[in-house]
């Protein structure tokens, strides 16, 4: 596999996630889930591997250089049988210990088998990972004064996630740069529907391969889409996909991910999401998290041995979800002229407060920790303020952060910012201690997955 000094270096990212209403939900393709888009996003940026003249490296470099010994060596191959790209970790230096990260290892081997079904010829190239800020809640300092990235100086498995996304976000801007660097753009071109549409299925499989599981897929749609109404795909769809280096991997990947032998029955409406404008979301931070699978396996165990009690609350939270959107969206195109309303949000309130009630219902009856009482207390005390429309713990739930609908209004987000500052906790009765609360630097974004400028990522080259 030989250079190709023709490549020029690209720069990807793609942002985070929280699903506003639909958690568990959407595991179900008979529902669907509300999720919005974040403006915190995980950039990556790919670059030839500079050698000396005739030196010839099947070697790709992956670097995150936030963190403390964050670096991955890859050797690669081309397969026989058609099995596509099989990648195998290197040890850097004796002095650092070999530690996986199956969703880089899985990404990159996914992304390089579906290169290599246009192009067997790929070059060596070094990928630096860099993630902003709100991704994580341990403290960190700008390597220059501008710099938007934060060095943590800690090993990547001691820092502490906010809950935003990142693996669906670092495996989608991962495969997107990938794509974008090594692949002409008359094949591969993000400002194209039909690239995008081939970024979200290779993306899928791939994360999917690397959770070791299928699930529902929001993250991934929001990653390469932005905010969105989304549906899932059939599970089935990534069960006879073998793995890398097996006779016909490529093949299987490529139709997969092309759609033309394999239909993904995946919905991702755009249009149904709109934020009006004078409203922003914010988000809280516990500093706490929660274990999503063993809560998400607890839930679905109960809706499963209780249909009857399970069914009739998933179809009122699917009214109540949808409630959710359309008034989004009906608040987003009422001309002002015709919003004459005292208290134009008093509907979006109360869709709020039920969508609430009936999570606090499936936690009790679930004995999962959905919307915990620590977070009870905390959104109802938030949803006290002036300015604020209310919030949810998002998602499967539990303790990662909480999710907020304020008026998008200075004194409105100061206002939030220093009441969860002095905000104490009452662990009292709980196993899990929740630390300080804090605000997040994250609002809503539409945007999906882009190409960027290489400048913003000015000390970390």
């Amino acid at each position: 596999m030989s250079s190709n000094p023709s490549l020029k270096p690209k720069a990807v990212s793609a942002p985070g996630k929280v699903l506003l209403a639909g958690g568990y939900l959407v595991l179900d393709r008979g529902y669907t889930g509300l999720v919005f888009g974040l403006d915190a996003r995980i950039h990556c940026y790919v670059e030839p591997i500079k050698t000396n003249s005739g030196v010839i490296l099947s070697e790709i470099i992956v670097k995150s250089p936030q963190f403390k010994e964050a670096t991955w060596e890859y050797g690669y191959r081309l397969t026989e049988n058609d099995g596509g790209i099989e990648v195998t970790q290197l040890r850097a230096s004796h002095a650092i210990p070999l530690t996986r990260n199956p969703f880089i290892e899985t990404a990159l081997s996914y992304a390089l088998t579906y290169i290599s079904t246009f192009t067997p010829k790929i070059s060596a190239s070094t990928i630096t990972i860099l993630a902003d800020t709100s991704y994580y809640s341990n403290p960190g300092t700008p390597e220059t004064p501008s710099s938007r990235f934060l060095n943590f100086s800690v090993p990547l498995q001691s820092a502490h996630k906010t809950g935003l996304g990142s693996s669906a976000a670092l495996v989608t801007s991962f495969t997107a740069a990938l794509l974008s660097y090594y692949l002409p753009e008359e094949i591969f071109d993000l400002s194209k529907e039909a690239s995008l549409q081939t970024l979200h299925n290779l993306s899928q499989s791939a994360h999917c391969a690397a959770q070791g599981k299928v699930g529902s897929g929001f993250d991934v749609a929001s990653a390469v889409y932005g905010s969105c109404l989304y549906r899932r795909f059939s599970p089935s769809l990534l069960s006879s996909l073998s793995s890398p280096g097996r006779p016909f991997f490529a093949k299987q990947v490529k139709e997969l991910v092309e759609g033309k032998e394999v239909i993904w029955d995946t919905e991702i409406l755009k249009d149904a999401v709109k934020v009006p404008k004078g409203i922003r979301l914010v988000m809280c931070d516990v500093d706490c998290g929660s274990q999503t699978p063993g809560m998400v396996k607890q839930v679905l165990a109960w809706r499963k041995d209780n249909l009857g009690e399970a069914e009739p609350l998933w179809k009122e939270l699917q009214q109540r979800n949808e409630s959710l959107a359309g008034e989004l969206t009906r608040l987003a195109t009422t001309d002002k002229g015709e919003e004459e309303e005292e208290d134009k949000y008093a509907k979006l309130r109360d869709i709020i407060l039920a969508i609430r009630s009936l999570i606090r219902k499936m936690s009790a009856l679930s004995n999962v920790p959905i919307e915990p009482p620590q977070q009870t207390a905390l959104l109802n005390a938030i949803s006290t303020l002036p300015g604020v429309i209310g919030g949810v713990v998002p998602g499967a739930g539990g303790y990662d952060a909480v999710a907020v609908l304020v008026e998008d209004k200075e004194e409105v987000f100061e206002g939030v910012k220093k009441f969860i500052g002095g905000w104490k906790v009452d662990n009292q009765g709980s196993d899990v201690k929740i630390g300080k609360v804090g605000m997040l630097g994250v609002r809503e974004e539409m945007e999906g997955v882009r190409g960027e400028d290489v400048g913003i990522y000015e000390g970390w080259l």
